[in-house]
C-alpha cells in the first residue's frame, strides 16, 4: 500500500482559528528500554514538503538519514528536548514526556501559538494551546518533520553510546528490546543508560534487586504507566 503523504490540513484549521506559528511535536525512545525519551519541535509554515516525508517509523533508516539534514535546512524552526533515564525512573513516563517537550518548546529561536501533538493524550497541557491528533505523525507535515528529527537525533545518540556498550546492541536496537539487548542484559546486568523502574527487571532475578519503585499517592508504583510492551 503506498504511503500517503502528510499534509497542512491541521496546520490551516489551527491558522483560520488565529495561530500564526503552528509546532509538530513527536516523540522517539518511550518504548525503550534504555537511553533519553525524546521529542522533536518543528515548524514548518506552509511550503510543500519534501520528498518522501512521512512518519519515521514508515522509513527505512537509509531513507531517515537522508532526509533529516535535508528536513534541518528547510524547516522554519526545530529544537530537540530529552529527558533521561534518571528522570525517566523518577517521573514516570507521562511527566517524562512533558519535561522533554518543554525544553524542546523553550529551545525553539520562535514562541508557537498553538502545537499539535501526535496521539490521543495531551501529555504536555497549559500554558501551550495543544491539538492532539492521532497518526499525526503521518498526517501532519510538521509532526512528521520533528518525527524524522527527533528519530535519527536518538538513534545517533545510542549508536555513539552503543560504542562502549559493544554487547548491548544499541546502534541497531537503539534501547528497544531485542534478543540482543536482552542477552546482555541478563549476563552483564543494565547500565547507566538504562531505565531502572522498567518491567524487564522483573525477569531478571540476577538483577532484579536494581529495580527502582516511584511512590506515587502513597501507593509504592513503578513506571507504571508506560510498562505495556516494556517487558520480556
Amino acid at each position: 500500500m503506498p504511503i500517503v503523504p502528510p499534509t497542512h490540513s491541521v496546520e490551516r484549521s489551527l491558522r483560520r482559528a488565529g495561530a500564526k506559528i503552528v509546532v509538530g511535536l513527536d516523540e522517539v525512545g518511550r518504548g525503550a528500554w534504555a537511553g533519553p525519551v525524546t521529542v522533536g519541535a518543528a515548524v514548518t509554515g506552509l511550503r510543500k514538503a519534501p520528498e518522501g516525508l512521512t512518519d519515521s517509523k514508515l522509513l527505512t533508516e537509509l531513507r531517515r538519514r537522508a532526509l533529516a539534514p535535508v528536513l534541518a535546512d528547510w524547516v522554519t524552526a526545530y529544537a530537540l528536548g530529552q529527558a533521561s533515564p534518571q528522570e525517566c525512573d523518577e517521573l514516570g513516563m507521562t511527566a517524562a514526556l512533558r519535561l522533554a517537550a518543554v525544553r524542546a518548546l523553550e529551545a525553539l529561536p520562535v514562541e508557537p501559538d498553538a502545537v499539535i501533538l501526535d496521539g490521543k493524550h495531551d501529555y504536555l497541557g497549559g500554558p501551550w494551546r495543544v491539538r492532539t491528533v492521532i497518526k499525526g505523525d503521518q498526517s501532519c507535515v510538521c509532526v512528521s518533520a520533528a518525527s524524522v528529527l527527533a528519530k535519527v537525533h536518538r538513534d545517533g545518540l545510542m549508536a555513539e553510546l552503543g560504542e562502549g556498550l559493544p554487547e548491548y546492541g544499541f546502534a541497531d536496537n537503539a534501547g528497544y528490546p531485542s534478543p540482543v539487548h536482552r542477552a546482555a542484559l541478563e549476563e552483564l546486568g543494565p547500565t547507566e543508560h538504562h531505565r531502572l523502574s522498567w518491567a524487564y527487571l522483573d525477569a531478571l532475578p540476577r538483577w532484579r534487586h536494581l529495580k527502582r519503585v516511584r511512590e506515587v499517592a502513597g501507593i509504592g508504583q513503578g513506571a507504571a504507566d508506560e510498562q505495556l510492551t516494556l517487558g520480556f
